[in-house]
């Protein structure tokens, strides 16, 4: 796949995020949990590798912030699950390893890192484990429907020139 190609479909992926943040997210205590941004970067880590799926999840954080459907805390609620998820598709080849990176980079240690952010604009009245449910919640939601979509798009074919041309994504499913 040409890299017009994947810019397109990255660029897609992040609107169509952006704008259903308007639609579907979870406000929880100070955080607004969003499921599809866990979808999307698991869509992109399959699709296009982590430095895509990276990219993506800094992308999409910025704008969900710019437009107010978003909190401080998207950028570490997002970008080490789409890094994990990335590095782990990568190496495995399969998509319930991008299933697991996404679920751990940001459902522990996204949680974890926001701890200091939240510290930071709050005060101490926030416990270092407080996020860890609710971003487990978010991302695991997300990437488990990222995962039922990429089985089904790979069983009946839709996929498959996009993923074999991907030079780090010739899968077997």
């Amino acid at each position: 796949m040409n890299k017009t190609r994947k810019l397109t479909l990255t660029s897609l992926i992040i609107a169509i995020t952006t704008i259903s943040s308007h639609l579907i997210f979870i406000p929880v205590g100070f955080a607004k949990i969003f499921p599809i941004q866990h979808f999307a970067n698991v869509l992109l880590s399959v699709l296009l590798g982590p430095w895509y799926a990276l990219a993506g999840a800094l992308i999409v954080s910025t704008l969900r912030n710019l437009l107010g459907t978003g909190s401080i805390f998207a950028y570490p609620g997002s970008v080490f699950g789409a890094l994990l998820a990335g590095l782990l598709y990568m190496k495995t080849k399969n998509i319930g390893s991008a299933l697991l990176g996404e679920v751990i980079g940001t459902g522990i240690i996204g949680a974890i890192a926001t701890y200091p952010i939240g510290v930071l604009l709050f005060g101490g009245e926030l416990t270092l484990f407080g996020f860890v449910p609710s971003f487990m919640f978010s991302s695991f939601t997300g990437a488990l429907l990222a995962f039922g979509l990429l089985k089904v798009m790979m069983k009946n074919r839709v996929m498959e020139g996009l993923i074999n041309e991907n030079s780090a994504n010739n899968s077997r499913f």
